[in-house]
């Protein structure tokens, strides 16, 4: 081997990028896929210094169908390029260290198991199966609901989650085009309905209902006041309403076009408004934030209407189920 074939190999090495991917190569094979996938590097990009490995004697390739694995080729790669290749595995780099780590989790993948980096935030990851929808239905199936009303029901998707496990299920909104989805959606729900209604001026005697829920619908309201105290109106004493609205934003150019009148309510807000509807409020804080910009929150509020033979329980800043009950009052007289 000649000075100029010692400078193409170190020319070839000369790379982060290719030293990177050779060492992922040395000992298996992988794809184009699999190697954007570890590395983070874009699929031209990999492709591209794949293509010039393989000019090198660096790398083979083999397809398979539509497919192409590459592998670091042993029989033909130049000496002083071997032996530096051979002493990358007991280098302590950090981004080939998190190479090897980000191949294995691909590894664990494929053997069906959870990936180690998925633990603290698997709510971040893709799991077959394991959606959003699954989770809200398995724990749907916790509940023992008794008589329920959505308010602002749209198309009654929320409700048909409910419904199984209702006594009876009453949906409410303002469009004939969802009333109707609604009814579509939970015809086979002998026990459910859905009616065209204001929510300013809900068609229902006092304390007909053991819990009513406001999913993302306050913001729509004309009057929010108005709306809460109807709801709690029609709350049977010991019922519960749940509300989930964005938190106050600066964002009206993003909500307007959905036809959204307020622009959020923070934490505090639902708590002074539920309060003022006669209701204890037994939680009120951000639930949960978008990942995506404008990073939108949502408020979870729960209001306890009290009955009428107790004074209203203190307001409760914990998190439901975190084990802190709020401390009660006692009796007058």
């Amino acid at each position: 081997m000649n000075l100029h074939h010692y400078v193409g190999a170190l020319n070839v090495l000369g790379d982060e990028s290719r030293m990177r991917l050779c060492a992922l190569l040395r000992g298996r094979e992988l794809s184009v896929g699999d190697l954007v996938r570890v590395t983070g590097i874009s699929q031209s990009r990999v492709s591209t210094h794949l293509a010039r490995l393989r000019e090198a004697g660096f790398v083979r390739d083999r397809r398979e169908g539509q497919h192409a694995f590459y592998g670091l080729a042993l029989d033909t790669l130049p000496a002083a390029a071997k032996g530096i290749l051979d002493e990358l595995p007991s280098a302590a780099d950090p981004t080939l260290s998190g190479d090897q780590k980000r191949l294995a989790d691909l590894d664990s993948e494929r053997r069906g198991g959870l990936p180690d980096s998925f633990a603290g935030e698997m709510e971040r990851h893709y799991s077959p199966g394991r959606t959003w929808q699954s989770l809200a239905l398995g724990m749907a199936a916790l509940l023992d609901l008794g008589d329920v009303l959505d308010v602002g029901s749209g198309d009654g998707a929320a409700a048909a989650l409910l419904a199984p496990y209702c006594k009876r299920i009453t949906c409410v909104d303002q469009s004939p085009r969802m009333v109707a989805a609604a009814r579509d959606r939970l015809a086979q729900f002998p026990h459910a309905e859905a009616t065209l209604a204001d929510v300013h001026a809900l068609p229902f005697r006092p304390a007909s209902f053991d819990a009513v829920v406001v999913f993302h619908t306050l913001t729509y309201a004309e009057r929010a006041e108005q709306a809460l105290a109807e709801c709690a109106r029609v709350l049977r004493p010991g019922g519960r309403l749940v509300v989930l609205s964005l938190d106050a934003h600066e964002h009206r150019a993003v909500t307007a076009p959905y036809g959204e009148r307020h622009a959020g309510f923070s934490p505090r807000k639902l708590r002074t408004l539920l309060s003022g509807a006669g209701l204890t409020v037994q939680f009120s804080d951000v639930a949960c934030r978008e990942s995506k910009k404008p990073h939108f929150q949502v408020v979870l509020a729960i209001g306890h209407k009290p009955h009428e033979s107790t004074l209203a329980l203190p307001t409760r800043t914990a998190r439901p189920g975190s084990g802190k009950a709020p401390k009660k009052r006692a009796k007058v007289g």
